[in-house]
């Protein structure tokens, strides 16, 4: 699921949407007559980093369910296949980053050049804005500086402050629904889901292969369900749990999230030589702490408060890539008195900017849309606090995150069961600590979807495991992409392979830039989190 420099987090409690039980063979309904589909006109629009780079667009219905009716546009991408035999020609592979509001029109880029040419070459990879989303249109962007700093800071210590969270919370809701009402019923999993299949016909492909992370593992999990017969090949890294969306969903996150932010404490303590911070964990997690409540009495920079300072650490929860940064700015600050560090550190992680405006209100439009969430207000309370009781780091940041569902102008859907036993083997991947989506999603939907095959990267905690460094990960991927070969355990584990996680990051001090800070080294892992935007 998706930060602020690519969106935030998602959180809540105990009460999730119900779920339509359907048979495993049945669809939620009966595909009405398509229009005529016009073929993709592609055009350059490559990029230093992605020179062989190709954009189109597709119309497609608002609402699925009245072809005839208003269109919107669908902004795409594509790296051609290179082989020139047709007979090792393997369809379009689409790919998601994410969100839901993540941007995917790089995405067709990066896969196609992180995976090997001679696979890569085999399929037209596509990338694709989701409706509401970057250059699709049109694009959602219900209250544009809702993140502008300096928030009110996101625990609600008292009745003013928590007026004031739930009044801003409205706001947006209401904005989403002045601005964007006619469209808002028609943002949601399933109608993108119908969209994935509108691009395949567009493709003229009677097939599709899919790669999705994060939220775009629940996407393919859906289209699975609605489109059995047209998935070929379908890689899940990163598995949404979808038994819980999205309200159980939210709050297994934040206990994970807590838990992974402790991880990120244990590691500076081991790294006192660079750090300066103590050896003892908890005594660094309540240094931390202290910093955040300075930061309410005198926001760093002017703009780095008790919820920004949230908003930039949660990038470390997806990616302990970052941690070398976030530590050289959380040092900085503690003992050299030094909040430019910080500063930049939320400007590279934490920020949100018109991109980031537009992705959170896809977000909500989306997970509010989806399913069902709590009208009362008093449940949030209850269960937040709850919840905060046992893990601190970002629960209530991610309530407010979520609280315009509590107020959403339109109504909630019952989610699809996404049991499938038509489906091929399909491929998920999965870390056993990933907070954004913890590991028991994966095993949920390893066993729903009939066949499907397990790899776990054991010990990891980065969210999007696969090209992002980890050869186990990749080879596994890269082999079922190839072949359509997937992992067989012996069932005596509930994983059906399992990789070593990739190594601890180096630490690096605070002086490594002219500005202070520190910032993490580009590799494969960067780009990939970079593209997936740590989004909630």
């Amino acid at each position: 699921m998706t930060t602020r420099a690519g969106m935030l987090i998602a959180t809540g409690a105990l009460v999730a949407g119900t779920v339509t039980a359907l048979p495993a063979s049945a669809t939620p309904r009966p595909e009405p007559t398509p229009r005529p589909i016009a073929p993709l006109l592609w055009s350059d629009c490559a990029t230093t980093a992605y020179p062989r780079l190709q954009c189109a667009t597709l119309q497609v219905p608002l609402n699925h369910d009245d072809p005839a009716g208003r269109s919107i546009t669908l902004a795409l991408t594509r790296v051609p296949h290179t082989v020139k035999d047709t007979k090792d020609y393997q369809g379009p592979l689409l790919v998601n980053p994410g969100g839901p509001g993540g941007s995917g029109r790089t995405m067709a880029g990066f896969v196609a050049a992180s995976l090997p040419a001679e696979v890569a070459g085999q399929y037209d990879v596509i990338g694709f804005d989701p409706r509401g989303v970057g250059r699709s249109e049109p694009a959602l962007d219900c209250k544009p500086g809702h993140f502008d700093p300096v928030r009110p800071d996101s625990l609600p210590l008292d009745a003013e402050r928590e007026r004031t969270g739930v009044e801003r919370a409205r706001s947006f809701a209401t904005a989403c629904g002045k601005k964007h009402g006619d469209v808002l019923p028609y943002i949601d999993t399933v109608s993108t889901a119908r969209d994935l299949d509108a691009i395949r016909a567009a493709l003229g492909a009677p097939q599709l292969n899919y790669l999705g992370y994060s939220y775009g593992t629940y996407l393919g999990a859906v289209y699975a369900r609605l489109y059995p017969e047209r998935v070929r090949r379908l890689v899940l890294d990163s598995v949404v749990n979808p038994q819980g969306v999205w309200y159980e969903d939210n709050i297994a996150q934040d206990y994970a999230f807590d838990t992974r932010h402790k991880d990120f404490m244990s590691w500076v303590a081991r790294q006192n030589a660079t750090y300066k911070l103590g050896t003892d964990p908890a005594a660094v997690e309540a240094a931390w702490y202290r910093m955040r409540e300075e930061l309410g009495k005198s926001p760093a920079g002017g703009k780095v408060g008790p919820g920004e300072l949230e908003d930039t650490y949660l990038p470390g929860g997806y990616y302990n890539g970052y941690w070398p940064s976030l530590a050289a700015a959380f040092s900085s600050y503690v003992n050299d008195k030094n909040a430019v560090p910080l500063t930049r550190a939320y400007e590279a992680y934490g920020e949100a900017d018109a991109a980031a405006d537009n992705g959170y209100s896809v977000y909500t439009s989306v997970q509010c849309r989806d399913a069902t969430w709590p009208r009362d207000w008093n449940t949030w309370r209850t269960d937040n606090w709850d919840v905060h009781a046992k893990a601190p780091f970002a629960t209530w940041n991610n309530a407010w995150y979520n609280a315009p569902c509590a107020f959403w102008p339109v109504d909630s859907l019952t989610p699809p069961d996404v049991t499938n036993d038509e489906v091929g083997p399909v491929l998920i991947l999965q870390a056993s600590d990933d907070a954004a989506t913890p590991y028991e999603g994966g095993v949920a939907l390893h066993r729903m979807v009939s066949g499907s095959s397990l790899v776990v990267e054991e010990g990891g905690g980065n969210h999007g495991v696969s090209l992002a460094g980890n050869a186990c990960v990749d080879q596994h991927l890269v082999t079922y992409l190839a072949t359509g070969r997937v992992p067989r355990g012996d069932g005596q584990a509930e994983a059906d392979a399992v990789c070593e996680t990739l190594p601890e990051p180096t630490p690096v001090k605070a002086t490594a830039n002219r500005d202070g800070s520190a910032r993490p080294a580009t590799t494969g892992g960067t780009v990939l989190h970079g593209l997936l935007g740590h989004v909630r």
